[in-house]
């Protein structure tokens, strides 16, 4: 885990690289180095200990969930009966592949899911599945009817 004061070593250009690589993350070091007026080597090199402080935590393509069969997305809220089945809820979480998202959260729920499934079919099974997990009492679901924006990038700012 990043520590917070790792991130006041951040100078405008980090900056200027983050925001690039947060809108394309393909965008090649030359490319960046060119829009931002530093050498190839330096960029690479900023965007390595990006990497290695963990400031960057991953690369990885977005893909449309449409496009690849997965038509229902939905938010599900989970009320649990006691903490004490908190971490079996994450772990399973973590181990199913519908979901996408898992949230711990103050208020009515514990754990909030994202989640993306074929049909309502496999909405309702995954649901069966959820609710027989060791300490959910039950669960809320909304079922997502569109999106205007799912994706977008953290507002980073120089302290």
């Amino acid at each position: 885990m990043v520590n917070i004061e790792n991130y006041i070593g951040l100078d405008e250009f980090d900056i200027k690289i983050l925001n690039i690589l947060q809108e394309d993350g393909r965008a090649s070091a030359s490319s960046i180095a060119a829009q931002i007026g530093m050498s190839i080597p330096a960029v690479t090199e900023r965007i390595k200990k990006l990497v290695e402080s963990g400031v960057i935590r991953r690369f990885q393509a977005i893909v449309d969930h449409r496009l690849v069969g997965l038509d229902v997305s939905a938010i599900i809220t989970l009320i649990s009966e006691s903490s004490s089945h908190y971490s079996q809820v994450t772990e399973n979480a973590n181990k199913m592949p519908e979901v996408i998202k898992c949230y711990s959260t103050t208020g009515r729920g514990s754990h909030l899911l994202i989640v993306r499934t074929q049909n309502t079919g496999t909405l309702e099974k995954l649901l069966r599945t959820i609710q027989a997990w060791p300490g959910v009492e039950h669960t809320e679901t909304q079922i997502i009817l569109s999106s205007y924006k799912e994706f977008s990038t953290v507002p980073i700012i120089n302290k």
